[in-house]
């Protein structure tokens, strides 16, 4: 990777430790800011030109550079969201007396639908690894992976970082680690908590080492599971029950909260659950619901 000369350098290392320490994003945020931002500035030093006679202008030959190379509408959104917030940032520490890039604004993007099992197909999905043949060595961890997606909506990531401790299966409760460091309590039914408790004791305590902390699930070495293994697994079960619809993880998240709304929960209290800082990210999830009631009416209502 080409490197940033001085002041350039000490602007992104300065903006990434304000992102840290002020504003305490992820650290997989920061590492995409980084990489966008050393992106840009790269472009900024090759003009020759210092970051206070930066204009919109330039900003904007930027962006458009970054369509021209066929980028998804998120990956540049997040790029201008990257040079909006650094250019802020300079404009606060006193480095610049206005901010080019205040009115250059996101590119709309279209707002597709995520992917979303039927009730019966999550059934399949949650009964695949007992019906494999011949029967896999971790089952019973896999089976205690999909159940707990499904019965708690949470992310890969919050799954891959759970701990033992932070596992209330007595009360019904998880308590989850989101975004941000943000804590929340998930509850879990009864199907989930079973599952946890038989790969715990019947397979879990046999991978425990050194390496395996307090994280809940383990791959065979006895460290935790990644993302990626995650991933794997469930398109592995999604193959193997016959689910033709293209999933991740990520769409058991998005079943939870739909299966929630369609059966009447309120929008906010699925906020909560899924760990939405904003009602509005939640709202995604009453695009599905009112296609689901419209459906309802069409099959049901006499003028239907």
């Amino acid at each position: 990777m080409e490197h940033l000369h001085t002041p350039y350098s000490i602007y992104l290392e300065n903006f990434l430790n304000h992102l840290l320490i002020e504003r305490n994003f992820s650290q997989n945020t920061r590492v995409s800011y980084r990489n966008d931002l050393h992106r840009y500035l790269l472009t900024v030093q090759e003009t020759m030109k210092p970051i206070t006679s930066v204009t919109a202008s330039d900003i904007r030959q930027f962006i458009s550079e970054l369509h021209e190379t066929g980028l998804e509408p998120a990956t540049i959104a997040r790029n201008i969201s990257a040079i909006r917030s650094l250019f802020r940032f300079l404009v606060i520490e006193h480095l610049l007396e206005a901010n080019p890039a205040e009115n250059i604004h996101q590119p709309k993007q279209a707002k597709n639908l995520p992917s979303v099992l039927t009730i019966e197909e999550t059934l399949r999905l949650l009964e695949a690894p007992i019906l494999q043949h011949p029967p896999g060595k971790y089952l019973l961890r896999d089976k205690a992976i999909l159940e707990f997606l499904y019965a708690t909506g949470v992310r890969v990531s919050e799954l891959t970082e759970l701990q033992q401790q932070s596992l209330f299966l007595e009360a019904g409760f998880v308590r989850i680690l989101g975004k941000g460091s943000k804590e929340r309590l998930v509850p879990i039914g009864l199907s989930a908590i079973n599952s946890i408790n038989r790969y715990r004791t019947e397979l879990r305590i046999g991978l425990i080492n050194r390496n395996s902390q307090d994280y809940v699930f383990l791959n065979a070495r006895g460290k935790k599971l990644s993302r990626m293994a995650i991933y794997s697994m469930v398109q592995e079960y999604a193959s193997l029950s016959g689910i033709e619809k293209k999933i991740s993880p990520h769409t058991l998240r998005h079943t939870f909260a739909t299966h929630l709304l369609e059966g009447g929960a309120d929008l906010r209290a699925v906020q909560e659950m899924l760990g939405h800082s904003s009602i509005l990210a939640t709202q995604l999830y009453t695009h599905i619901d009112r296609s689901f009631i419209k459906e309802v009416h069409k099959t049901f209502h006499p003028r239907g």
